[in-house]
């Protein structure tokens, strides 16, 4: 077993592009096995159940050849674009996975496109190779899935990618929340200064959210040359970004965008002053 290996599930670090390092859970087959499981009911109750009130809804029109075609074309979109479908708009989530608390991500930390989740969820139909005949007197030949590829090529690898994250560079990690254990009340009037000439609307992403978090819970542990070193790579790409004074130190805007990302915005949808 790896070192610092938990069972079937493992830590790595992964370098975002800001040049920060995180710590991802990277999913385990024991893991993944029951949002799985969620899943195939999920769509099996969505695809069955739509077809029948396909049926019916049309059969009562003297139309139930095409309310069985409907039915039919909704199953084969469900049993090929389920997981691709939500993944790219439940931000790399399936209902199975969102129970489990599991997400897909990039190899990289940041979010999956459209294409990514799409394409992992159609190789899928991969991981059920090989398949054998079970031959049956007096019925067609069924044929039965030992889905061997799926289970072993996620062993073969240290992020447990099936053959699906391994085209398209994703992987199933754990979702561990940090944002809100990292929380931070940032009462210094200069920050706040600052923040309030950033975006209202602002939106940072995933990794840089990450980022954010991570350096103002740690900054205190720091002399002020020593954070301004931290600080400066980010934060200067940052400052122009959002075109913010020159003079400002990096620290401070840093604090700024994590106090108008996490705080500002927080209070202002809930109404606090």
């Amino acid at each position: 077993m790896l070192k610092g290996q938990k069972q079937l599930d493992l830590r790595i670090e992964v370098q975002t592009p800001e040049n920060i390092a995180f710590q991802y859970r990277v999913a385990g087959p024991c893991r993944r096995l029951p949002a799985y499981l969620i899943d195939v009911v999920v769509r099996a109750l969505l695809a069955g159940g739509v077809a029948v009130l396909f049926l019916l809804m049309f059969g009562g029109l003297g139309l139930g050849g095409l309310g069985v075609g409907l039915g039919l074309a909704f199953w084969f979109v469900m049993s090929w674009f389920y997981g691709g479908l939500f993944e790219t708009y439940w931000n790399g989530q399936t209902p199975g996975k969102r129970m489990h608390g599991l997400r897909v991500v990039c190899v990289d930390g940041r979010p999956i496109n459209g294409v990514q989740a799409v394409l992992r969820n159609i190789l899928r139909a991969a991981d059920s190779l090989p398949v054998v005949p079970l031959p049956l007197t007096g019925l067609p030949v069924p044929i039965l899935p030992l889905y061997l590829v799926g289970l072993i090529t996620p062993l073969l690898n240290a992020r447990y990618q099936r053959l699906g994250d391994l085209v398209c560079g994703t992987m199933v990690i754990v979702e561990e929340k940090q944002y809100g254990a990292a929380m931070i009340e940032m009462k210094d009037p200069e920050t706040i200064q600052l923040a309030a000439q950033l975006p209202v609307n602002l939106q940072v992403s995933r990794s840089l959210g990450r980022a954010l978090v991570k350096y103002v819970s740690r900054r205190n542990a720091f002399s002020r040359e020593r954070r301004a070193e931290i600080a400066q790579r980010l934060g200067e790409a940052l400052a122009v970004q959002y075109n913010l004074p020159r003079q400002t130190s990096y620290d401070l805007t840093l604090c700024a965008l994590y106090y108008r990302a996490f705080i500002a915005d927080h209070r202002e949808t809930s109404g606090v002053r």
